[in-house]
């Protein structure tokens, strides 16, 4: 095992098994003399991305300051008034000046605020995300530099709006100008990233190993884990339990949805990804958050859905596909369905707020050190309006306002101060024009 000098225990620790299986541990108080200067309050950066626009007056209060009421929208969220802030009045310039399709232009350049290049092509071109800025700054410190999750559609190449490229509307991530990084949409592929050293081509390794999951990875670390336990004092042994709990949730789930029968209206669905759109949703956050957690990445972006999103939400009443009912032309019928799809993917968000703040981290809470942007790089999706973006961020101790900053203040303000509360000291980024106060 070798995880433990003297008394102290690694920040690096792994429970290690047969298969090249490796079981990160969360931050324990064993830990705490190795890290007092170092990594104790490591932060982590994420974005959750809702697409297709959000019916604005249901989302943005009348009120700025701390007194704001909740709107409907919003109202799942309520309960952690204090845990996030909103924010209006911030736009993104690049994609009103870009070619190509409303939607592809807004998540092409949301988050490097970079005109994408308009072509349906191979020879895509935007710009640098802001989080693959952070991601490289810490990638010496974590097992995985950032994970680009989803829940639907990761094609990466063909015509998917009006002949831009299926990589600005299915991917948010830019590792470079030239290199967008594809979205996993398949739970069983995340955890496998996560706990193993997976290679994606189904050669005789990866099929051993896959194999090798049928058993529980808790079972195939069990001998160092008895190890660790019987050195650990009963705080750090509740704290362990209740994170290899989690893990055997998150696995039990998935090894369920490989073997449900049931198929989507469109045809089987991947194996391990759960029918239920809740279900599905709830288990991604929980694979973003064990990662965090074990300090297996500290950064992350997940998209609910793919810019110009055709999913139907039956479940809430809505059997329409998701994007032609955002070009309601002011019909009250498809601006209900709208309002209720963007109701859920905030009760969705709540969720994973509230796994975040239950969960101990070092003197805090995995939210005290966090902090997540959630909205859309579209406001009004009838117009395709870049303005007025739909945004709030979570996290980092501070919250309880709505932010009104002033009209067309870039978008990159936000990403530079996201950026430098995460310890990466940057005065600029893509067309920023200074930092938005947090």
């Amino acid at each position: 095992m070798n995880i433990v000098t003297g008394k102290q225990l690694s920040r690096r620790a792994l429970l290690r098994g047969a298969g090249n299986v490796a079981l990160a541990i969360p931050f324990l108080d064993a830990m705490s003399p190795a890290l007092a200067a170092s990594s104790a309050a490591a932060h982590r950066i994420g974005v959750v991305y809702v697409p297709n626009g959000m019916i604005m007056n249901q989302w943005m209060p009348v009120s700025t300051g701390t007194d704001y009421a909740f709107t409907r929208i919003l109202k799942p969220l309520e309960r952690f008034r204090n845990d996030f802030t909103l924010i209006s009045g911030l736009s993104n310039d690049a994609a009103k000046k870009a070619q190509g399709g409303g939607h592809a232009k807004a998540s092409g350049s949301f988050l490097s605020a970079s005109l994408p290049k308009y072509t349906a092509g191979a020879d895509v071109r935007a710009g640098i995300t802001f989080d693959q800025v952070v991601a490289q700054k810490f990638a010496a410190d974590t097992r995985v530099p950032s994970l680009q999750l989803g829940c639907e559609d990761s094609r990466m190449i063909g015509n998917c709006d009006t002949g831009s490229s299926c990589a600005y509307t299915n991917t948010l991530s830019w590792k470079n100008p030239e290199t967008p990084l594809a979205v996993e949409v398949n739970p069983r592929s995340v955890f496998e990233r996560l706990f193993g050293t997976m290679d994606p081509s189904l050669d005789a390794a990866t099929r051993a190993r896959r194999a090798l999951y049928k058993k529980s990875i808790l079972d195939v670390t069990r001998e160092d884990t008895q190890a660790l336990t019987g050195t650990l004092g009963a705080s750090d042994k509740r704290k362990l339990d209740e994170y290899l709990t989690s893990i055997r949730e998150v696995e039990t789930r998935i090894a369920k949805s490989e073997i449900d029968p049931e198929k989507t209206p469109t045809g089987e669905k991947p194996s391990g990804i759960p029918f239920e759109f809740r279900d599905y949703v709830k288990l991604m956050f929980d694979l973003q958050a064990i990662a965090w957690q074990a300090d297996i990445s500290r950064v992350s972006t997940m998209m609910i859905g793919r810019e110009g999103s055709v999913r139907t939400y039956p479940e809430i009443g809505v059997p329409d596909p998701h994007h032609p009912l955002t070009h309601h032309r002011n019909h009250p019928d498809f601006i209900e369905k709208v309002t209720r799809i963007n109701c859920l993917h905030v009760e969705m968000f709540a969720y994973f707020v509230e796994k975040l703040k239950s969960t101990p981290d070092g003197d805090g809470s995995l939210l005290d050190h966090s902090t997540i942007l959630y909205g859309g790089a579209l406001s009004d999706g009838n117009g395709h309006s870049n303005d007025n973006l739909p945004l709030l961020v979570a996290g980092g101790h501070r919250g309880g306002r709505h932010l009104a900053a002033p009209a067309q203040t870039p978008v990159a303000n936000l990403f530079v101060a996201m950026m430098n509360r995460a310890g990466v000291a940057v005065d600029r980024f893509g067309d920023s024009t200074g930092k938005l106060d947090l």
